[in-house]
């Protein structure tokens, strides 16, 4: 079973988190300070931890810097920074830290557990990356970037093909455009959500034989937006082929 500790002192998201996570199949372990989360993750043995930056006693970035310091098997284990401090410094800062990612408060649970797995997937190295989708009459080689309505070609630019990825990792999973963001673009692009929606609005129009209602490429008001398949659609390659964010040309 995966094991994630999360280190988050205010109670409800606290709990929150730790009702997300549970009901996500993780085993859980929580505190809600910082030497309590560097004695346990230094102690126990974590898939995962989740940390907040703006702690009481020990601040995250400390915490990190001692998990890592550690020379146990703890050192290793990805971090997942929270924080209500988005500023670019501070996430420069975490990241030099040694964090595998950094999610600014407020976020939605939802995309939280997105980046949870991806984090995951990267750090286990053992999961197959999506190569090939088939969905009504659409057949789309990832990676090949070829795609086909009833044998017949499609021209699809090559950011679509790394946005249909994002899909094809979670199918028929609602999916945020912060984690389209983050995994078809990277954030060192400085893209905003709405060239996110642009760039499915689209798709949509190259994939949906009605764009304006649209059968496949979904938005989930509020959420984001989710291709709707099942995993049977995929077809996925070697364990651990490719890696995270993967990037279309610029």
């Amino acid at each position: 079973m995966t094991r994630i500790l999360v280190v988050e002192d205010d109670p409800s998201i606290r709990m929150g988190l730790e009702d997300t996570l549970t009901a996500k199949g993780y085993v859980v372990e929580v505190v809600g300070r910082g030497i309590e989360g560097v004695e346990r993750a230094t102690s126990g043995r974590f898939d995962l931890v989740v940390l907040d930056v703006m702690l009481p006693d020990l601040d995250g970035f400390e915490v990190c810097r001692r998990i890592r310091a550690n020379r146990g098997t703890a050192r290793s284990v990805p971090v997942i920074f929270l924080s209500a401090r988005g500023a670019e410094l501070d996430r420069v800062r975490g990241l030099e830290l040694g964090a595998d990612d950094y999610v600014t408060k407020p976020f939605s649970l939802m995309e939280l557990l997105a980046r949870v797995a991806s984090v995951l997937r990267r750090s286990q190295g053992e999961v197959a990356e999506p190569v090939a989708l088939a969905f009504g009459d659409l057949e789309i080689d990832l990676a090949r970037q070829v795609a086909t309505r009833g044998g017949a070609p499609i021209e699809l630019p090559s950011r679509a093909y790394a946005i249909l990825k994002v899909f094809a990792r979670r199918p028929g999973e609602v999916v945020s455009r912060d984690v389209l963001l983050d995994e078809a673009w990277g954030y060192e692009d400085h893209t905003n959500t709405r060239t996110v929606d642009n760039h499915l609005v689209k798709l949509r129009k190259a994939l949906e034989v009605e764009p304006d209602r649209p059968r496949w490429l979904v938005t989930i008001h509020g959420a984001g937006y989710k291709l709707d398949i099942t995993r049977e659609a995929v077809q996925f390659g070697a364990p651990g082929a490719g890696a995270r964010g993967d990037r279309s040309p610029r």
